[in-house]
């Protein structure tokens, strides 16, 4: 276990809320800031952006485009310490756009942060960001799990699909 003092945490929750506070005010380049220069940014949609300069240049079309006047609100919802100086974090946020007074609850998404401290200073490395729709696993009973089991013995009986095994 990493022995982290609680002011880690603090500057780890501040950075997050920096974030959210660049979205809101439309500023590309302060949201980018939060961001490592080698950052990857993996959006709801698995849209891939590798770079601060990639960042910032997504977030200016959005923030001049079709999220001009959003807000990003959300909160930290845990953070594990990884090493000194690593940890992540995840956290829950959504766009509120400038029409809403509250948040539609298929909006809402969970971002996995990495950030690390560079010079005193915690930037996020890597960002993840999925939307929140749980969906029922079927239990080993069920109609769907009952066809799937027929299928992948057919498939098996053929020789056709995927290998055993993956790859």
């Amino acid at each position: 276990m990493t022995i982290v003092d609680s002011s880690a945490d603090a500057a780890l929750h501040e950075l997050f809320n920096r974030m959210c506070t660049a979205w809101t005010a439309g500023d590309a380049a302060a949201y980018g800031d939060c961001f490592t220069e080698d950052s990857d940014y993996v959006s709801y949609d698995g849209t891939h952006a590798r770079g601060r300069r990639a960042v910032v240049d997504n977030h200016q079309q959005l923030f001049t485009g079709v999220l001009s006047g959003s807000a990003l609100v959300g909160g930290v919802e845990s953070v594990h310490h990884l090493r000194p100086g690593v940890a992540v974090l995840h956290a829950t946020g959504s766009v509120l756009m400038p029409w809403r007074s509250s948040l539609p609850e298929r909006r809402l998404s969970r971002q996995t942060l990495v950030a690390v401290e560079e010079v005193g200073a915690w930037r996020i490395a890597a960002l993840h960001n999925g939307r929140v729709r749980p969906v029922t696993i079927p239990g080993p009973a069920s109609v769907p799990s009952r066809v799937s089991r027929a299928l992948t013995a057919v498939a098996r009986a053929l020789g056709v699909g995927h290998p055993l095994g993956g790859g």
